[in-house]
């Protein structure tokens, strides 16, 4: 039984539909939701399920017993792309033979601000990726440190076009950069920290409109679209990790076609390439399907037949619980900018790629999971209304395994790792205490 009512702070002044849902899911629960934290110790008892910058972070550090809140307040090494990079290197070169090693796509780290600072780079920090220009014409993305939804990430498959692409960058530091009408602008000013990826040239490629969302016929023909796997992670405590198996699949807006230079100088259409639901303007929710609406597609990453099927979908399943305790198992190892609290619980957006290759004397499973990156506070209002339904049931998820345990102080007992209940399957359970 509950002691004493506790009051609930909510506040998403950006975000309407996660402060409805936020709400919706409170309904269940023994509180009263309230506009403001309370100033006076003696008013504690107090829930926090609001946006990071509203939350009252000192309240969480020294009343653990009596404060609840929905983030952590030091978690850069987890959603800053540098600080993942960093960490998962890391830990990789600690245990070799981690998932994380094949999960992870080759990445370079790199600090800049003007293009000439290449020049010494490609001698030192960049030596490695300068040998592999040099080798090949492969190609490689390039991702600000701290952007999101899309912003600033460009594809470059020489040192020439890298360095093209910070001259770009240094045209102002007061107005927006466009990328060929992309959606990926962003402001110079905010760039200074960039991690370089190896781009995955054998995405998993099907065609979402095999599946009409409204009474629409299937295509005659099909075109094969890259597709990212948003899982929504939900570690608890300190540190319980779990997954929440209702998977977005979010699918670019045009067919996929291999990245290409119109000429020397022209900038990469990015719309084949990037999948976030912040820069699909014009396809709504067509670009979005969940995973399981999936089974019987078509697979269009080669030229012989395939469909995928539900085992294909358990495959990557499996392989993103192992991907993300792997990663929060990294991030523990990094306590300056990783700390868990047990009286905390936070929401991340993380996204997959799904490599595709259907060699028939491949040893391992034809589908490779890469992890590309953490976001906190997803965008899921970008989700749409045909699918809020999956929205709802994950935040009554977060209010009876995160918020009423801690209410009633009684949790739920012989929960094991790989177990599902209330469609969150649990990924990792590194109970560290206070």
């Amino acid at each position: 039984m509950v002691s004493l009512p506790y009051n609930c702070f909510v506040s998403w002044p950006a975000a309407p539909l996660t402060e409805r849902l936020v709400r919706k899911a409170l309904d269940s629960l023994p509180v009263t939701i309230v506009t403001s934290t309370p100033q006076l110790a003696s008013q504690l008892k107090l829930v926090q399920w609001s946006t990071y910058d509203d939350i009252d972070h000192e309240l969480t550090h020294l009343h653990r017993q009596d404060v609840l809140s929905s983030s952590y307040t030091f978690r850069k090494a987890l959603i800053r792309k540098h600080f993942l990079s960093r960490c998962l290197h890391s830990y990789i070169t600690k245990y070799p033979t981690s998932p994380l090693k094949a999960a992870s796509p080759k990445t370079f780290e790199l600090e800049i601000s003007f293009a000439d600072e290449l020049e010494e780079m490609w001698a030192d920090d960049l030596w490695d990726l300068g040998q592999a220009l040099d080798a090949s014409r492969a190609w490689w993305i390039l991702k600000p440190g701290m952007s999101d939804r899309g912003q600033g990430i460009r594809l470059f498959n020489s040192k020439e076009s890298l360095e093209e692409i910070f001259e770009e960058f240094e045209l102002s530091d007061d107005e927006d950069v466009s990328d060929n009408n992309s959606g990926t602008a962003v402001v110079t000013s905010q760039l200074r920290h960039f991690v370089i990826q190896e781009y995955l040239s054998n995405p998993l490629l099907l065609d979402p409109s095999e599946i009409p969302i409204d009474k629409s016929s299937k295509p005659a023909e099909l075109h094969g679209r890259k597709v990212i796997k948003s899982v929504l992670g939900q570690p608890s405590g300190a540190l319980q990790v779990y997954l929440y198996d209702r998977i977005l699949a979010l699918f670019s807006s045009v067919p996929y076609t291999d990245p290409i230079h119109s000429d020397g100088k022209a900038p990469i259409d990015l719309t084949p390439h990037l999948t976030n639901t912040s820069l699909q303007k014009y396809n709504g929710e067509e670009g979005v399907r969940l995973l399981d609406e999936l089974v019987g597609c078509q697979i269009l990453s080669s030229s012989d037949y395939a469909t995928f099927q539900k085992e294909d979908s358990a495959s990557i399943i499996c392989q993103i619980v192992e991907i993300l305790a792997e990663t929060f198992r990294a991030a523990l190892q990094n306590p300056v900018h990783f700390q868990p609290l047990p009286n905390a619980f936070e929401l991340y957006g993380v996204d997959f790629l799904v490599a595709y290759n259907a060699d028939p004397l491949l040893e391992t499973s034809k589908y490779q999971v890469k992890l590309l990156e953490i976001n906190a506070e997803p965008a899921i209002e970008l989700t749409g209304p045909r699918l809020t339904w999956i929205l709802e049931g994950l935040f009554e998820s977060i209010g009876k395994v995160c918020i009423e345990p801690f209410l009633t102080h009684e949790k739920e007992k012989g929960w094991g790792v790989g177990e599902a209940r209330h469609h969150f399957v649990k990924a990792l359970d590194e109970d560290r205490g206070t």
